[in-house]
Protein backbone atom coordinates (compact mmCIF):
# COMPACT_ATOMS: atom_id res chain seq x y z
CA UNK A 1 0.00 0.00 0.00
CA UNK A 2 1.36 3.44 -0.92
CA UNK A 3 2.18 5.79 1.94
CA UNK A 4 -0.52 8.28 0.92
CA UNK A 5 -3.11 5.54 1.19
CA UNK A 6 -1.79 4.50 4.57
CA UNK A 7 -2.62 7.94 5.91
CA UNK A 8 -6.23 7.60 4.83
CA UNK A 9 -6.61 4.26 6.51
CA UNK A 10 -10.13 3.74 5.35
CA UNK A 11 -9.93 4.92 1.77
CA UNK A 12 -9.72 8.11 -0.21
CA UNK A 13 -13.50 8.26 -0.24
CA UNK A 14 -13.38 9.18 3.43
CA UNK A 15 -11.59 12.46 2.77
CA UNK A 16 -14.00 13.25 -0.04
CA UNK A 17 -16.83 12.86 2.40
CA UNK A 18 -15.05 14.77 5.14
CA UNK A 19 -14.15 17.89 3.20
CA UNK A 20 -17.74 18.62 2.25
CA UNK A 21 -18.60 19.45 5.86
CA UNK A 22 -15.42 19.60 7.90
CA UNK A 23 -15.40 15.88 8.71
CA UNK A 24 -18.18 14.50 6.58
CA UNK A 25 -20.87 15.28 4.09
CA UNK A 26 -24.48 15.81 5.06
CA UNK A 27 -27.38 15.56 2.69
CA UNK A 28 -29.70 17.22 5.18
CA UNK A 29 -31.51 20.29 3.85
CA UNK A 30 -31.24 23.68 5.55
CA UNK A 31 -34.15 22.71 7.76
CA UNK A 32 -34.16 18.95 8.14
CA UNK A 33 -37.02 16.56 8.66
CA UNK A 34 -35.89 16.16 12.25
CA UNK A 35 -35.95 19.91 12.89
CA UNK A 36 -39.39 20.34 11.35
CA UNK A 37 -41.07 17.51 13.17
CA UNK A 38 -39.42 17.73 16.60
CA UNK A 39 -41.39 20.88 17.35
CA UNK A 40 -44.63 18.94 16.85
CA UNK A 41 -44.16 16.56 19.79
CA UNK A 42 -41.72 14.54 21.86
CA UNK A 43 -38.67 13.26 20.03
CA UNK A 44 -39.61 9.59 20.37
CA UNK A 45 -43.13 10.26 19.14
CA UNK A 46 -41.72 12.24 16.24
CA UNK A 47 -39.33 9.47 15.28
CA UNK A 48 -42.10 6.86 15.27
CA UNK A 49 -44.43 9.03 13.21
CA UNK A 50 -41.65 9.81 10.74
CA UNK A 51 -40.70 6.16 10.48
CA UNK A 52 -36.97 6.72 10.75
CA UNK A 53 -34.28 7.56 13.28
CA UNK A 54 -31.93 10.28 12.03
CA UNK A 55 -28.46 9.48 13.36
CA UNK A 56 -25.73 12.10 13.20
CA UNK A 57 -22.06 11.10 13.27
CA UNK A 58 -18.58 12.20 12.27
CA UNK A 59 -16.70 9.46 10.41
CA UNK A 60 -12.96 8.82 10.28
CA UNK A 61 -13.07 7.48 13.84
CA UNK A 62 -12.62 3.70 13.64
CA UNK A 63 -13.76 1.36 15.10
CA UNK A 64 -16.63 3.61 16.25
CA UNK A 65 -17.54 5.03 12.84
CA UNK A 66 -15.78 5.02 9.47
CA UNK A 67 -16.69 5.09 5.81
CA UNK A 68 -16.97 1.80 3.96
CA UNK A 69 -15.27 2.97 0.77
CA UNK A 70 -16.21 -0.29 -0.99
CA UNK A 71 -19.96 0.18 -0.56
CA UNK A 72 -21.83 1.82 -3.47
CA UNK A 73 -23.17 4.64 -1.30
CA UNK A 74 -20.00 5.02 0.83
CA UNK A 75 -22.00 4.10 3.91
CA UNK A 76 -20.77 4.69 7.44
CA UNK A 77 -20.14 1.54 9.48
CA UNK A 78 -18.73 0.77 12.91
CA UNK A 79 -19.74 -0.22 16.40
CA UNK A 80 -21.76 2.96 17.01
CA UNK A 81 -23.72 2.30 13.84
CA UNK A 82 -24.53 -1.18 15.15
CA UNK A 83 -25.78 0.28 18.43
CA UNK A 84 -27.83 2.92 16.59
CA UNK A 85 -29.43 0.20 14.48
CA UNK A 86 -30.51 -1.51 17.69
CA UNK A 87 -32.12 1.74 18.84
CA UNK A 88 -33.95 2.10 15.53
CA UNK A 89 -35.11 -1.53 15.69
CA UNK A 90 -36.38 -1.04 19.23
CA UNK A 91 -38.42 1.95 18.04
CA UNK A 92 -39.66 0.00 15.03
CA UNK A 93 -38.25 2.45 12.48
CA UNK A 94 -35.56 2.65 9.79
CA UNK A 95 -32.22 4.38 10.32
CA UNK A 96 -30.84 7.32 8.31
CA UNK A 97 -27.25 8.44 8.82
CA UNK A 98 -26.01 12.03 8.44
CA UNK A 99 -22.19 12.28 8.31
CA UNK A 100 -20.66 15.68 9.17
CA UNK A 101 -17.86 17.49 10.98
CA UNK A 102 -17.74 17.01 14.73
CA UNK A 103 -18.51 20.62 15.66
CA UNK A 104 -21.48 20.56 13.25
CA UNK A 105 -22.55 17.26 14.78
CA UNK A 106 -22.94 18.74 18.26
CA UNK A 107 -24.89 21.77 17.04
CA UNK A 108 -27.12 19.49 14.96
CA UNK A 109 -28.29 17.83 18.16
CA UNK A 110 -29.35 21.07 19.83
CA UNK A 111 -31.04 22.42 16.69
CA UNK A 112 -32.89 19.16 16.03
CA UNK A 113 -31.30 18.43 12.65
CA UNK A 114 -30.50 14.94 13.93
CA UNK A 115 -32.24 12.84 16.55
CA UNK A 116 -29.14 11.38 18.17
CA UNK A 117 -25.39 11.83 17.79
CA UNK A 118 -22.87 8.99 18.06
CA UNK A 119 -19.26 8.34 17.16
CA UNK A 120 -17.15 8.29 20.31
CA UNK A 121 -19.06 11.32 21.65
CA UNK A 122 -17.94 12.10 25.19
CA UNK A 123 -20.12 13.94 27.75
CA UNK A 124 -18.55 17.05 29.27
CA UNK A 125 -19.98 19.53 31.79
CA UNK A 126 -20.26 22.14 29.03
CA UNK A 127 -22.09 19.79 26.65
CA UNK A 128 -24.41 18.56 29.40
CA UNK A 129 -25.68 22.11 29.82
CA UNK A 130 -27.21 22.09 26.33
CA UNK A 131 -27.91 18.45 25.51
CA UNK A 132 -28.83 15.17 27.16
CA UNK A 133 -26.64 12.07 27.28
CA UNK A 134 -27.23 8.38 27.69
CA UNK A 135 -25.36 6.17 30.12
CA UNK A 136 -21.65 5.85 29.36
CA UNK A 137 -19.92 2.97 27.59
CA UNK A 138 -16.46 1.83 26.43
CA UNK A 139 -14.09 3.72 28.76
CA UNK A 140 -10.64 4.33 27.27
CA UNK A 141 -7.74 6.81 27.55
CA UNK A 142 -6.39 9.69 25.53
CA UNK A 143 -2.98 8.97 24.00
CA UNK A 144 -0.27 10.94 22.20
CA UNK A 145 0.48 9.75 18.67
CA UNK A 146 3.89 10.80 17.35
CA UNK A 147 6.39 9.97 14.63
CA UNK A 148 8.19 6.79 15.65
CA UNK A 149 11.57 8.45 15.19
CA UNK A 150 10.58 10.93 17.92
CA UNK A 151 8.97 8.42 20.27
CA UNK A 152 11.87 8.53 22.73
CA UNK A 153 11.71 12.35 22.91
CA UNK A 154 8.30 12.51 24.61
CA UNK A 155 8.27 10.86 28.03
CA UNK A 156 6.37 13.39 30.13
CA UNK A 157 4.16 16.46 29.86
CA UNK A 158 7.23 18.66 30.34
CA UNK A 159 8.63 17.35 27.05
CA UNK A 160 5.66 18.90 25.20
CA UNK A 161 6.55 22.47 26.14
CA UNK A 162 6.98 24.55 23.01
CA UNK A 163 5.52 21.80 20.80
CA UNK A 164 2.48 21.89 18.52
CA UNK A 165 -0.14 19.31 19.45
CA UNK A 166 -3.00 18.54 17.07
CA UNK A 167 -6.46 17.09 17.57
CA UNK A 168 -9.82 16.99 15.81
CA UNK A 169 -11.75 20.24 16.33
CA UNK A 170 -14.37 20.53 19.07
CA UNK A 171 -13.46 17.17 20.62
CA UNK A 172 -12.37 16.18 24.10
CA UNK A 173 -9.01 15.41 22.48
CA UNK A 174 -8.68 19.06 21.48
CA UNK A 175 -9.59 20.08 25.03
CA UNK A 176 -6.85 17.78 26.34
CA UNK A 177 -4.32 19.30 23.94
CA UNK A 178 -5.30 22.79 25.06
CA UNK A 179 -4.48 21.91 28.66
CA UNK A 180 -0.87 20.98 27.89
CA UNK A 181 1.16 23.73 29.54
CA UNK A 182 3.51 25.56 27.20
CA UNK A 183 2.29 23.74 24.09
CA UNK A 184 0.33 25.10 21.13
CA UNK A 185 -2.93 23.26 20.45
CA UNK A 186 -4.10 23.07 16.85
CA UNK A 187 -7.60 21.91 15.88
CA UNK A 188 -7.89 19.99 12.60
CA UNK A 189 -10.97 19.17 10.54
CA UNK A 190 -10.56 15.41 10.89
CA UNK A 191 -8.31 12.68 12.27
CA UNK A 192 -6.97 11.77 8.78
CA UNK A 193 -6.07 15.45 8.30
CA UNK A 194 -4.22 15.45 11.62
CA UNK A 195 -2.35 12.27 10.63
CA UNK A 196 -1.27 13.91 7.38
CA UNK A 197 -0.04 17.02 9.21
CA UNK A 198 1.92 14.85 11.65
CA UNK A 199 3.57 12.91 8.84
CA UNK A 200 4.52 16.21 7.17
CA UNK A 201 6.04 17.26 10.52
CA UNK A 202 3.74 20.25 10.88
CA UNK A 203 2.62 18.74 14.18
CA UNK A 204 4.74 17.22 16.92
CA UNK A 205 1.98 14.95 18.11
CA UNK A 206 -1.75 14.19 18.02
CA UNK A 207 -4.04 13.58 20.95
CA UNK A 208 -6.17 10.61 20.02
CA UNK A 209 -8.34 8.09 21.80
CA UNK A 210 -6.31 4.95 22.45
CA UNK A 211 -8.58 2.48 20.66
CA UNK A 212 -8.70 4.78 17.61
CA UNK A 213 -4.95 5.41 17.60
CA UNK A 214 -4.32 1.67 17.38
CA UNK A 215 -6.22 1.53 14.09
CA UNK A 216 -3.91 4.09 12.51
CA UNK A 217 -0.79 2.38 13.82
CA UNK A 218 -1.52 -0.85 11.97
CA UNK A 219 -0.65 0.51 8.50
CA UNK A 220 1.52 3.43 9.52
CA UNK A 221 4.77 1.90 10.78
CA UNK A 222 6.35 5.35 10.97
CA UNK A 223 4.00 6.30 13.84
CA UNK A 224 4.01 5.29 17.50
CA UNK A 225 2.36 6.05 20.85
CA UNK A 226 4.46 8.14 23.22
CA UNK A 227 4.69 7.40 26.94
CA UNK A 228 3.13 10.74 27.89
CA UNK A 229 0.31 10.39 30.42
CA UNK A 230 -2.32 13.11 30.23
CA UNK A 231 -4.03 14.30 33.40
CA UNK A 232 -7.68 13.22 33.57
CA UNK A 233 -7.08 11.19 30.41
CA UNK A 234 -10.02 8.83 30.85
CA UNK A 235 -12.50 9.11 28.01
CA UNK A 236 -15.99 7.63 27.84
CA UNK A 237 -18.61 7.57 25.12
CA UNK A 238 -22.35 8.22 25.20
CA UNK A 239 -25.27 8.92 22.91
CA UNK A 240 -26.14 12.63 22.70
CA UNK A 241 -29.66 13.92 22.09
CA UNK A 242 -31.86 16.92 22.73
CA UNK A 243 -32.80 17.62 26.33
CA UNK A 244 -36.24 16.74 27.65
CA UNK A 245 -36.51 13.26 26.14
CA UNK A 246 -36.17 10.98 29.16
CA UNK A 247 -38.35 8.31 27.56
CA UNK A 248 -35.94 7.91 24.65
CA UNK A 249 -32.91 8.08 26.97
CA UNK A 250 -34.40 5.21 28.96
CA UNK A 251 -34.66 3.01 25.86
CA UNK A 252 -31.10 3.87 24.80
CA UNK A 253 -29.81 3.11 28.30
CA UNK A 254 -31.48 -0.30 28.24
CA UNK A 255 -29.66 -1.13 25.00
CA UNK A 256 -26.32 0.14 26.34
CA UNK A 257 -26.77 -1.91 29.53
CA UNK A 258 -27.52 -5.05 27.53
CA UNK A 259 -24.56 -4.57 25.18
CA UNK A 260 -22.22 -3.79 28.08
CA UNK A 261 -23.23 -6.78 30.19
CA UNK A 262 -23.09 -9.18 27.25
CA UNK A 263 -19.66 -7.96 26.17
CA UNK A 264 -21.10 -6.89 22.82
CA UNK A 265 -19.20 -3.60 22.74
CA UNK A 266 -15.85 -5.38 23.05
CA UNK A 267 -16.92 -7.84 20.35
CA UNK A 268 -17.76 -4.92 18.06
CA UNK A 269 -14.40 -3.30 18.78
CA UNK A 270 -12.64 -6.49 17.65
CA UNK A 271 -14.94 -6.99 14.67
CA UNK A 272 -14.73 -3.48 13.27
CA UNK A 273 -11.02 -3.18 13.97
CA UNK A 274 -10.58 -6.30 11.84
CA UNK A 275 -12.91 -5.01 9.12
CA UNK A 276 -11.10 -1.67 9.00
CA UNK A 277 -7.75 -3.42 8.60
CA UNK A 278 -9.06 -5.74 5.88
CA UNK A 279 -10.50 -2.83 3.90
CA UNK A 280 -7.30 -0.85 4.26
CA UNK A 281 -5.36 -3.75 2.72
CA UNK A 282 -7.39 -3.64 -0.51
Amino acid sequence: MKKSLKILLFGAALIGALTASGCGSSSAPAKSDAAKSTAQGSLMETIKKRGKLIVGTSSGYPPYVFVDSESPDKSVIGLDMEMSKQIADKLGVKMEVQDMGFSALLSSVTTGKVDIAVGGVSPTPEREKVMAFSDRYLPTEQKLLVLKKNQHVYKSMADLKGKTIGAEKSTTQEATAQKVEGAKALGLSSVPDAILQLKNEKLDGIVLEGVVAKQYLIFNDDLALADVQFKDAKKISAVALKQGNDDLVKIINEIIKKDTESGQFEKWVDEYSRIAVEKAKK
